[in-house]
């Protein structure tokens, strides 16, 4: 006698929509300026694992469109050029998205070096255009006051691999 399978179908509800509204959320608190004891709330990208994540899951059509509405949201809370951290998300998904048959199935270590090099990637890009557009560049500690919590975040990607990577059964 045959067993049913269960099928686990996982929607872009669950795997786009919600950790895009958990990031708009994140990032708005720690948008907030509050100083406790001195120091300030870090401010990292949160959607850089969202851009990091999304092409491993599942390459999708939905996921750039909430990249570039990410990113906007991003600029008008940090007050920088409108398009700078959608075209930088963008570029994030891209690469990660043209190495997918490498990196589907890797040892978390492989995806830690290739997330960090997507961080750098992305903040190298975009001290770039900003050193351009401001005409003097910014300063160095400040920007790896940033990189370093975008790094520390790997684990909330890595979560979001493994929680969805194997979500939908008709896709293997």
């Amino acid at each position: 006698m045959r067993r049913a399978v269960a099928v686990r179908v996982v929607g872009p509800m669950q795997w786009i929509v919600y950790p895009a509204l958990i990031a708009i959320a994140v990032t708005i608190v720690l948008q907030t300026p509050v100083e406790v004891f001195g120091l300030h709330l870090p401010e990292p990208v949160i959607p850089t694992v969202l851009a990091f994540a999304w092409p491993l899951i599942r390459p999708s059509v939905l996921a750039p469109l909430v990249l570039v509405v990410l990113g906007l949201l991003l600029d008008i809370l940090t007050y920088g050029p409108l398009g700078l951290w959608g075209l930088i998300f963008l570029a994030i998904y891209s690469v990660v998205l043209a190495s997918r048959s490498f990196l589907a199935g890797q040892d978390t270590a492989v995806l830690f070096v290739w997330y960090a090099a997507c961080c750098l990637l992305a903040f190298t890009l975009a001290y770039v255009v900003m050193a351009f557009i401001a005409g003097t560049p910014a300063s160095l500690i400040s920007v790896f006051l940033q990189v370093l919590p975008t790094l520390l975040l790997f684990p909330f990607a890595h979560r979001l691999i493994e929680r969805f990577e194997d979500g939908d059964v008709r896709f293997r």
